[in-house]
Parts: structure tokens; C-alpha cells; sequence
């Protein structure tokens, strides 16, 4: 049996212990947060056994084999990286820093340590995805052109006006950390490398010093195919989630109109002459015992990281990839803050 304690009460708790309680092979068996009472109550609620004071003190336990985080990004390196350093195994969230020079201590400490690092980057795991993963790898739009997403929301803490790590690029959220950095993975999981990128950051309107919350960005991949994005975190009834990939012989599109990050995902495709988008039959596991559309992608994550905790071997996505998605987060802050187009050095 595989010991699992999490760092982290909130994500933590509602997420990740559902995630890993849906594989018989591991037990959750304690867990640490900010408020050592709250979270002895809520380890207590959740059936957890024991409940930790700090995150050093889990991590330092002997009785505990692999530790899954969900802190800001500013706390999770050097929990990871102490939890490296006592042999554990260890599933990280994404973005895994604040800075790129966090995130090149982490994955440093990963390879010396050779144990198995796995970050929650949950859209590739929801089969809509996958299935046009395989589309666009078996030719059936062509050589890509452009790639065109928009992401148009309003996210509590951002309609709430909170000051949390979500809305500080300080603390390694803001519109980058907390949704980009899901774009950067995902782009180049369908597409291949990001050669070049241009960004613009935006606050809120009225807020000299508020919360990073829209961006704008333009790129070009490695196999010369244009790419635009359009993020918002501040969209008031926003219209949701859309990935369109337009190629020499055809397009395809992933929509998501709903609320729910992860649910509701609509697979549509059209191959020349068409002249018309046809939706895609997509065959789903049903995943309707879980509350939060979150769970069921991040529990295929946690299965794969247990395999390898088992097995042995290479996890993905990993820290070479949390780590590229780090570099680019650090490069769109760069380009904006000198206006110009910066290479991403693949």
C-alpha cells in the first residue's frame, strides 16, 4: 500500500484526496495545512488518521511515501524539494513556482533524486482532448496554420476581488500562473514547441496596483503556425473555453460554453470540401459520482504516478515539463515588460 500525505486543505482536500482515494493502491494518510486546528477537524470529517502542525513535519514522517501539494506556488518548491530529499515521491501543481529561479532549484533536486514527479496539468487527461490530440497527430486537418484560443471567465477570486496568490503574478498566480500556465502545457502537447511569443498583461480597470487578470498573447510554434491567445479571468458571464486549430485541409474545435473548467467539452471537425463543422462523437467514461469536474482527470494523473512509484520510470507530464511551462510564464512576463517579441530558446 502507498502512503500518501497532502499538503494542503483546500484543493487539497475537496481534489486531490478524491483523485487518489479512487485507486486501491494507495492510502491517504495524513494530511497538513495553514491552521493546524481547521485542519486536524477537516482531516477528522474526511477520515483521514493523522493531521500535521506543518508541512515540514509530513514531509520529515517516515510512515508517508509520496506527497501530493496544493499550496501557492511561492511555498511548493521547497516542500517538494525536501520531500525529494527524504526519498518521496511527489505529485506538484501547476505553476510549480514563483520564479524561474524556484523552479530551476525543484527540478534540479528531481534529478538528482530520480523519483517520481508528476504536475496536475489535468486538460489532456479528458478524452475530448485526446481525441483531438489524435486527429491533428493522424493529418486529418493538415499542416497546422494557426491556433486560436480564448478563454473568457470569471473566476471567484478575481469577481471577489481577493488579494490571494490567484491574482499576484508576485506570488506566481495572476492570469499566467493561474490559467495560462494550463495553455502553455496544452499547446504544446497538441502542437509542438513554442519558438517565439508577444504578450500584454492587464489589470483590472481602476487599479493602479490590482490583480493580473487579462491577457493577450501572440506566438509562433516551431513548425511556423501562428498562434493567438486571449485570456480573461474577468469576464462577467464570459463565453467560456475555445481551442480552434485551422489547417491546410481542414479545422477542428474544442468548446466549452459551461462553468465547469473540465466538464462539457464539445469536439467539432471539418475536413475540405466542407462547408460546415460536424460535432465528434466522443465515447466518455461517466464520471458523475464526483462533485468537482476536477477529480476524474486529476485520479488518471494519480493512477499513472502511482504506476510509476510502483514500477519505476518516467512520469507525464513531469518536472521537464512543469519546468517548460515556467520558462514561458517568465518569458510572457518579460516580453511585456519590454514590448517586444522574445524567443523561447528551444
Amino acid at each position: 500500500m502507498i502512503r500518501v500525505g497532502i499538503v494542503g486543505s483546500n484543493f487539497g482536500r475537496t481534489v486531490l484526496l478524491p483523485a487518489f482515494r479512487a485507486d486501491p493502491r494507495c492510502e491517504v494518510v495524513a494530511m497538513a495545512g495553514r491552521d493546524a486546528k481547521k485542519t486536524a477537524d477537516m482531516a477528522r470529517e474526511a477520515g483521514i488518521a493523522r493531521a500535521f502542525k506543518t508541512w515540514a513535519e509530513l514531509v520529515d514522517d517516515g510512515g508517508i511515501d509520496a506527497v501530493a501539494i496544493a499550496t501557492p506556488p511561492s511555498l511548493q518548491p521547497d516542500i517538494a524539494i525536501q520531500a525529494l530529499q527524504r526519498g518521496k515521491a511527489v505529485f506538484l501543481e501547476k505553476p510549480l513556482a514563483a520564479s524561474i529561479a524556484q523552479a530551476d532549484a525543484l527540478l534540479e533536486q528531481a534529478l538528482v533524486s530520480k523519483r517520481p514527479v508528476m504536475v496536475d496539468f489535468e486538460f489532456p487527461e479528458l478524452p475530448a482532448w485526446q481525441r483531438a490530440k489524435a486527429l491533428i497527430d493522424e493529418g486529418a486537418i493538415g499542416a497546422l496554420r494557426h491556433v486560436v484560443v480564448s478563454w473568457q471567465v470569471e473566476n471567484y477570486a478575481t469577481r471577489m476581488r481577493l488579494k490571494s496568490w490567484k491574482t499576484s503574478g508576485d506570488d506566481g498566480g495572476g492570469v499566467l500562473g493561474n490559467f495560462v500556465s494550463h495553455c502553455f502545457h496544452y499547446l504544446e502537447y497538441f502542437c509542438g514547441p513554442l519558438a517565439n511569443l508577444y504578450a500584454q498583461l492587464f489589470r483590472l480597470s481602476g487599479e493602479k496596483n490590482g490583480s493580473e487578470s487579462i491577457v493577450a498573447l501572440v506566438g509562433e510554434f516551431a513548425s511556423g503556425a501562428a498562434l493567438s491567445l486571449s485570456m480573461s479571468a474577468a469576464s462577467y458571464l464570459g463565453s467560456g473555453h475555445r481551442i480552434e486549430f485551422y489547417g491546410e485541409d481542414g479545422a477542428l474545435m474544442l468548446v466549452n460554453t459551461g462553468a465547469d473548467y473540465m466538464r462539457g467539452f464539445e469536439l467539432f471537425y471539418a475536413h475540405r470540401p466542407a462547408e460546415t463543422l460536424a460535432r465528434v462523437d466522443v465515447k466518455a467514461p461517466d464520471d458523475s459520482q464526483y462533485a468537482d469536474g476536477r477529480i476524474a482527470p486529476v485520479s488518471r494523473l494519480a493512477k499513472r504516478f502511482l504506476d510509476a512509484i510502483e514500477k519505476g520510470g518516467d512520469v507525464t507530464p513531469g518536472i521537464r515539463e512543469g519546468h517548460r511551462v515556467q520558462h514561458l510564464i517568465e518569458l510572457a512576463r518579460l516580453s511585456h515588460d519590454v514590448s517586444e517579441s522574445v524567443a523561447t530558446d528551444i
